[in-house]
């Protein structure tokens, strides 16, 4: 009987081992999480679950009855902190071994912090289902929010903030909200989007220092004026969680890279890296569909399949009355062009445009019209 182990009960550990079970996989499987939570979702975080429109516990992939009737053996609360790939085991923070037959990597990411400033009580990061139960008792209680970080999860926050009554001010470096991600032409229309549900939007601007004395008060910009708060979310972005792999000669480079893991050893979800042929790029993606379409190949491998793994990403983010979609992958040096729709009353598609060749389609407000030109992708 070979035994898969899952590392990271996420999406793409709880994927990985439902998927081997309806795939046929007889052998036995463990899904090992640091968490003591189910699996769940982690998309809601930043929105249903922060506006409070959905409970916590509605995040949840499935009762614990589901894993037991499959024959998963789901070990919450435990912690892997190494792993010999010559003996083929995990090790785990209690001093216990699991050995594996094949192996799945997905622990997916951590939040990167500020030098100092996290112990004030009402800064907060925003990667667990516990950082958004305690970020949203915050901000229901909070008057003054500053964001730091306009990424996807900061703007998302900062929609949720300013929808729950808050006074929201969005910090970043970039020029707009995520221009990083989509450009600085889109980034300035989330901007616009933001300012008019009255965020203050302070792009370029870096931060110092947190202020306060138990609790934060304030967060002090580069140029030396001081924004007030009472709640501050840190959302500079994230590391693959791969500091228990360390020592385990494992092939990792901002993330593992699963192109040169050795047999039995996959990887899937945030933390996983991967050569795409199709846009002629290594890339990592932090996006929730990824983690499925990685996880069910991941099993179906493990399965016995011969399938490679060359998708077209796909992505979204919801802010206030827009759901803004993506598929493809998005170059720094790539031209925005509307091809349909107005901009100006927020409904709209766009094309990526980079090399000459269209590297990704974007809608504003339009997703039955956006799937029709995925179709430029698949192509590629």
């Amino acid at each position: 009987m070979e035994h898969v182990v899952v590392v990271g009960a996420s999406a793409a550990g709880s994927t990985t081992a439902q998927t081997l079970r309806r795939e046929g996989f007889a052998g036995s499987i463990t899904v090992i999480g640091d968490e003591p939570h189910l699996p769940y979702d982690r998309p809601p975080l930043s929105k249903q679950v922060l506006l409070g429109s959905w409970p916590a516990e509605r995040t949840s992939f499935g009762p614990s009855t589901t894993y037991a009737e499959q024959g998963i053996d789901l070990r919450l609360g435990s912690r892997a902190s190494g792993l010999d790939l010559s003996r083929r085991v995990v090790e785990l923070a209690t001093g216990e071994e699991v050995g594996w037959d094949h192996l799945v990597v997905a622990t997916g990411v951590q939040p990167v912090r500020l030098r100092e400033g996290h112990h004030l009580a009402g800064v907060h990061v925003l990667r667990t289902l516990d950082d958004a139960v305690a970020l949203r008792k915050s901000l229901v209680d909070a008057s003054a929010v500053v964001v730091v970080g306009a990424g996807f999860l900061g703007s998302e926050t900062a929609a949720a903030a300013r929808q729950l009554g808050c006074e929201v001010t969005l910090v970043d470096l970039a020029p707009a909200p995520m221009a990083v991600q989509l450009g600085a032409e889109l980034g300035w229309m989330i901007g616009e989007l933001h300012a008019a549900n009255g965020v203050r939007v302070l792009g370029g601007s870096g931060v110092t220092r947190l202020l306060g004395e138990s609790a934060v008060e304030g967060v002090e910009l580069a140029d030396g004026s001081v924004v007030k708060a009472d709640a501050v979310l840190v959302a500079v972005g994230s590391r693959p969680a791969t500091d228990w792999l360390v020592t385990s000669g494992l092939p990792c480079a901002d993330g593992v890279l699963g192109d040169e893991a050795p047999a039995g050893v996959h990887a899937a979800g945030d933390v996983a890296r991967w050569t795409s042929r199709r846009f002629g790029t290594s890339l990592r993606l932090e996006h929730r569909f990824n983690a499925t379409e990685q996880a069910v190949c991941a099993a179906r491998r493990i399965a016995g399949q011969e399938i490679s793994f060359d998708p077209v990403p796909y992505f979204w983010t919801d802010q206030y009355d827009a759901r803004i979609q993506v598929y493809g992958v998005v170059p720094p040096d790539a031209r925005l062009v509307v091809v349909q729709g107005d901009p100006g009353v927020r409904k709209f598609l766009a094309h990526y445009v980079s090399g000459g060749r269209v590297s990704a389609v974007l809608g504003w407000n339009m997703p039955r019209e956006l799937r029709s030109e995925r179709a430029l992708l698949t192509a590629i």
